[in-house]
């Protein structure tokens, strides 16, 4: 084996090439190799180091022992006397190596060497993998599903396979080999078979990604994306808040006819996306967060985190949603526990409070529309911002005395009234 080896060479410098892997990994897991094959087949305990020659591939082996005084162990020691017959410059503390002779270095030490080096080569890739992936956690990724197992879908992300496990799947979602789906990356894991990846489809932010791939104010920070709510596969809120006065935050999530929306709402296979407009004052955030209903009032109980909320009787249900859904999303993004009542419930004494509060107006939807301004021309973002047409749905069935649940599940499933569009 000593000697030139530009064949050697020739082979690193190929799997560099095909597999993307340092040229200087390769060779120290060939120097590595070779030391691994020269123990197994001479069953030595010596300090035996592999060195290869960058230039002209040539490689040879050196035993190496430490000079000193006194010898104690001789497979890893020489004594300053025997050094200083080699060379006299050496002083104890130096280190001698002395060449070995591979004559006897055949075929079973070259199997093994190559078999350390596969398993380096292998190594390093998973290692390359593992850096790539795991800089990429919390960022969207595009791969295709492979097969589905044990209720877990494996998806092929090119490099290496992902798993959605069932908890990070939507509802209803039925995944179909060679479909090409947009996940979110969540998590990667070091195991003993290489890299796991974790991807989700119900994260909240992989709704705030998929916006940032479509809207270019969000990806250049122009509009934020301050608040989400999501119930995966049915509906989610989204707040969004803008850095220029010149911006209509909503109207740039919405995009001109809904495309920029629709392209993510086909990408959650038509999970329906209430965008609103963040607001620092909790009253109007609240408000406005209840889109596509129209509120009136809305009190405030700090201590306790508590937003009263009063809407025209004929919005009540729009504003609870279906099973509660449109409220209980909108607590979720606000952060307060909403109490929603409709006008008509209200007591005398509720009344005389109200009367002492500044009316917020009713607000416009969908998306979303700032509060007072039902006489402002429609915007793109506020298609019904002049406000809704008529309600003949006004009956007692939505208007009578039943508690607002009752009110919810009677106007949901009667159908005497037409659907908003974004409403459950």
């Amino acid at each position: 084996m000593p000697g030139d080896n530009m064949d050697l060479l020739g082979a690193i410098t190929e799997l560099e090439h095909e597999r993307g892997i340092d040229r200087e990994t390769l060779l120290q897991a060939v120097e590595a190799a070779l030391v691994s094959a020269y123990r197994r087949n001479y069953d030595t305990v010596e300090n035996v180091a592999a060195r290869i020659n960058r230039s002209t591939g040539r490689v040879e082996l050196f035993v190496i022992k430490r000079v000193v005084d006194e010898v104690v162990d001789p497979t890893q020691e020489i004594a300053v006397d025997e050094a200083s017959r080699i060379d006299p410059a050496y002083q104890a503390g130096d280190v001698v190596e002395f060449p070995v002779v591979l004559k006897n270095f055949g075929r079973i030490a070259a199997q093994t060497a190559k078999q350390v080096v596969v398993q380096r080569i292998r190594e390093a890739e998973r290692g390359m993998i593992y850096d790539e992936f795991v800089q990429r956690e919390g960022d969207v990724v595009t791969g295709v599903v492979q097969r589905v197992q044990n209720r877990n879908v494996y998806v092929d992300l090119g490099k290496t396979e992902a798993v959605l496990p069932p908890p990070e799947q939507m509802a209803g979602d039925a995944y179909t080999s060679g479909e090409r789906l947009k996940f979110l990356l969540i998590e990667v894991r070091r195991t003993t078979k290489g890299p796991q990846v974790i991807v989700s489809r119900t994260h909240r932010d992989l709704l705030k990604r998929l916006f940032e791939l479509e809207v270019p104010e969000i990806h250049d920070g122009l509009v934020e994306v301050r608040a989400i709510a999501r119930e995966a596969g049915t509906r989610s809120k989204m707040a969004v808040f803008s850095r220029d006065d010149n911006v209509d935050p909503v109207g740039a999530c919405v995009g001109h006819k809904g495309m920029r929306v629709q392209q993510v709402v086909n990408e959650l296979r038509g999970e329906r996306v209430d965008i609103v407009k963040w607001a620092p004052a909790p009253v109007e955030f609240v408000a406005n967060a209840l889109s596509p209903s129209r509120v009136s009032h809305v009190l405030l109980n700090e201590d306790e985190k508590v937003a009263r909320v009063v809407v025209p009787d004929f919005y009540l249900s729009l504003a609870i949603g279906r099973a509660g859904q449109n409220a209980r999303l909108a607590a979720k993004l606000t952060g307060w526990r909403i109490d929603i009542r409709s006008e008509s419930q209200l007591t005398d004494a509720e009344r005389a409070e109200l009367e002492s509060q500044p009316p917020l107006g009713l607000r416009a939807a969908p998306w979303q529309a700032t509060l007072g301004e039902e006489a402002a021309a429609p915007s793109m973002a506020s298609p019904w911002a002049s406000g809704p047409p008529a309600a003949p749905w006004q009956t007692a069935e939505t208007t009578g005395g039943a508690g607002w649940t009752e009110r919810a599940e009677a106007a949901g499933e009667s159908g005497r009234r037409p659907r908003w569009p974004n409403e459950d």
